[in-house]
């Protein structure tokens, strides 16, 4: 079986990354300032949709550098001992033996490679941000994590915002993606019109693996590729978000594409009505264009709740035309703002709200299996009091790591501190595996049941309140 294609012709070097020649420049800048030691920042960060080259470039950086590469990828376990076992592990021994064992004395640099690393799924990946920042800060290896969404691990731990070097790997042009494959298409020896290189790059949006992918499909078989042939290619999703679907509707004075890009977008009318509820004041100055915007944004509210009231979802149709091109021919007005597009509110609140009642339940569960009582006495009469003990005696953040069995966001939550603080890193020890088992207890069966097995397998009640923390 012939190489695939995406593999076979994936760029040995920077100089090759199509169409991102400024973070190329800066990922060989950063791999040369090694030469002279460790630098500042030991870790980079690349960001950017998938198939634009991201893997690509890291491993394109380690073969001009001459480095080895250590990778662990979303399929590979990736717990807080998995990285320490692989990546830390890589990133302070010399070398490598020919079966791939680590070995001390020789050897080259490594790349230490951690794909998708935005993508961490709770017991999992039980212990991994913790092990990435230490890998961040101590590594004496050159560091690189692959993300789509910085924002959604930058969020969860500030090292990674702070400690690292961010690029973002841009979509390559479609003019860019059709001189690669004509490169491709030579050494493959199929004959390829620029009309049909142009169509198969158009259809690929900006995604250099898919593009390489539907000229390999299309050559199978054959020494030349026709254009009837690529026209029969089904085009990528281009997905639009609703930052899109604003600005059309506020800035371009599209109501009809406004409605298009609402159809195209990922986001139902429930969610969209509220970016337009958020925005709708900023955007209309004139007191008059917001009464009418409001007038049609509460006609599409009515829509939405006859949907909830009668189950009839071809409302939504109509809803998505009152809240998209009814609001943007609402304005008479002139007058345009260039303020950013607001994010909703209500539902960053109700986001951060969620994630810290649900961290709340598992501790408020933890303590009562530990402690012998129900959840509601601990959230109403006691979890306040340890908070507070725990905030100020470190032997008390032990006893809950160790014996309760709180992971680090939970100590983040019961500390009121970041994951990656000092008192949130002290107190992060493996916990005696008795203390495991009463956590997968109670986790595998968050009803009644699940709870009893926890408490059979909880420590003995301690006769008197004060030795409750005996430790």
């Amino acid at each position: 079986m012939s190489e695939d294609w995406t593999e076979k012709y994936r760029p040995r070097s920077l100089a090759g990354i199509v169409g991102n020649p400024g973070p190329a420049k800066d990922l060989l800048a950063w791999g040369a300032s090694w030469e002279s030691g460790i630098p500042a920042k030991r870790a980079v960060v690349l960001i950017g949709s998938p198939g634009v080259g991201k893997t690509s470039s890291a491993f394109a950086l380690a073969n001009d550098m001459g480095w080895d590469v250590v990778e662990m990828n979303a399929s590979d376990q990736r717990t807080g001992d998995a990285i320490k076992n692989t990546a830390l592990r890589g990133a302070f021994s010399n070398g490598f033996s020919e079966d791939g064992e680590y070995v001390k004395g020789g050897g080259r640099r490594k790349l230490i490679i951690l794909d998708e690393a935005d993508n961490l799924f709770g017991n999992a990946d039980r212990g991994a941000l913790p092990a990435i920042n230490e890998l961040i800060k101590t590594s004496l290896q050159p560091v690189m994590l692959i993300v789509n969404d910085f924002y959604a691990l930058s969020k969860k731990s500030s090292t990674v915002k702070t400690d690292t070097i961010q690029m973002t790997i841009k979509k390559p042009s479609s003019s860019a993606v059709a001189k690669a494959l004509a490169a491709i298409a030579v050494a493959e020896g199929v004959s390829v019109t620029p009309e049909v290189l142009g169509r198969i790059a158009e259809g690929a949006c900006g995604d250099m693996r898919a593009a390489v992918r539907d000229l390999e499909s299309l050559s199978l078989g054959s020494v030349s590729v026709t254009l009837e042939a690529a026209e029969r290619l089904s085009g990528r999703e281009s997905r639009q978000d609703m930052y899109g679907v604003l600005d059309r509707m506020f800035r371009r004075d599209d109501p009809m594409g406004s409605r298009r890009a609402l159809t195209e977008a990922d986001t139902d009318p429930e969610t969209a009505i509220l970016w337009i509820d958020e925005n709708l004041p900023y955007e209309y100055a004139d007191p008059g264009d917001l009464v009418r915007g409001y007038e049609k944004l509460s006609r599409a509210d009515i829509f939405l709740g006859r949907v909830h009231r009668r189950q009839h979802y071809r409302f939504w149709a109509y809803a998505g035309d009152m809240m998209t091109a009814g609001v943007a021919t609402a304005r008479f007005g002139r007058s345009r703002t260039r303020d950013r597009i607001r994010f909703p509110t209500y539902l960053s609140k109700m986001s951060r709200s969620r994630a810290i009642r649900s961290t709340r339940s598992a501790v408020c569960l933890k303590l009562a299996v530990f402690l012998h009582t129900s959840t509601k006495r601990i959230g109403l009469d006691m979890l306040n009091p340890i908070k507070t003990m725990a905030r100020n005696e470190p032997g008390i953040r032990d006893m809950l790591q160790r014996n309760v069995g709180l992971e680090q966001d939970e100590l983040e939550f019961v500390l009121g501190c970041r994951i990656d603080s000092a008192e949130v890193k002290n107190a992060a020890v493996s916990p005696p595996v008795k203390a495991t088992r009463i956590q997968a207890a109670a986790e595998s069966k968050p009803d009644s049941t699940g709870v009893k097995e926890a408490k059979a397998l909880a420590p003995e009640p301690r006769c008197g309140q004060k030795n409750l923390f005996d430790f």
